[in-house]
């Protein structure tokens, strides 16, 4: 009997971890973006879900179009669906911080309610375009099914494909950030605005570039997201609480710090809940950031530079 009880941990154990790791992945795709707008250039999206819808809608015009046009090449949509999602996201992205965003800098409340009427115009928009009822993308076949690497656990292939997708885009995104030209101006313009626009940085075309980049990356995390549940207009409200609670654990402005913060939302949430269930689950994750942001404000990573000190 302790043999199958130990082996039945095994099992549990091993299916909760996967299973936060899993969410962690899909928190830290949506996460990632809004580390980008509002840990960089300080701006509080609410819209910021809008933008994974977006994404996740963009795939489902992508495989659309295939089924349609080139039904033989349907396992392939996704290599056309990840930039589809990222350019729609990220010119969406730009046209709002274009016409809306920019004449908000510095403005934090006015900004918060501004994006929160940008989510809902976007949200109704994409209801007139597609309808209400939610619209289903269907994984390509290599993606179907599942490995078994124990009698009573498989694990989703579309899960481990999300979940090597979603480190890939943090690689992606942290050389750009870290390696890129613009990288290095959005990270002076970061940690001191009027020093670099007085070495002749253009800061607000930086802040455009930073914003439409962080739409986009919000957009591949919408790409992923339509692999494992159906999409709808309603499906970035899902997300928008828990990207900025994985924000704030790791530290606004810190890639590393939402990573962390993604899978550690994640791995907490899964834990608990076999206990407590989802929603009370989700509480008391909550409690548990309020209680850590009280002893570390900065959150796990704190940023350098002046931006730290205003």
């Amino acid at each position: 009997l302790r043999k199958l009880d130990f082996e039945q941990f095994k099992v549990d154990f091993a299916g909760t971890a996967f299973a936060g790791l899993s969410l962690g992945s899909v928190l830290l795709l949506a996460a990632l973006g809004l580390a980008i707008t509002y840990g960089l250039i300080g701006v509080i999206n609410m819209a910021h879900g809008e933008f994974l819808m977006i994404g996740a809608y963009a795939t489902y015009v992508v495989q659309t179009l295939v089924q349609r046009y080139a039904p033989g090449a349907f396992d392939w949509y996704p290599l056309f669906a990840i930039p589809a999602s990222f350019i729609a996201a990220a010119l969406v992205g730009a046209v709002i911080e274009r016409l809306v965003i920019r004449h908000l800098y510095g403005r934090p409340l006015e900004t918060l309610l501004t994006t929160f009427g940008i989510s809902l115009i976007l949200i109704q928009a994409t209801r007139m375009i597609f309808g209400a009822q939610n619209v289903q993308v269907e994984n390509p076949s290599w993606m179907s099914g599942g490995v078994t690497v124990m009698p009573s656990l498989i694990l989703p292939y579309n899960r481990l494909a999300i979940l090597a997708f979603s480190l890939i885009v943090v690689g992606i995104a942290w050389t750009v950030l870290a390696k890129t030209r613009l990288g290095l101006f959005v990270r002076a313009v970061t940690q001191n605005r009027r020093m670099a626009a007085c070495v002749g940085v253009r800061t607000a075309r930086v802040d455009a570039w930073a914003f439409a980049f962080g739409a986009g990356v919000a957009g591949l995390g919408g790409c992923a997201l339509s692999q494992i549940g159906n999409v709808g207009p309603d499906l970035g409200q899902s997300y928008i609480i828990d990207s900025f609670m994985a924000v704030v654990l790791g530290g606004v402005g810190q890639i590393a710090g939402t990573v962390i913060g993604g899978f550690g939302l994640g791995l907490v949430s899964k834990a608990i809940e076999p206990f407590w269930g989802a929603v009370l689950a989700k509480i008391a994750v909550l409690v548990l950031i309020v209680l850590f942001i009280q002893k570390r404000p900065q959150g796990l990573f704190a940023l350098k530079g002046r931006s730290a000190e205003a």
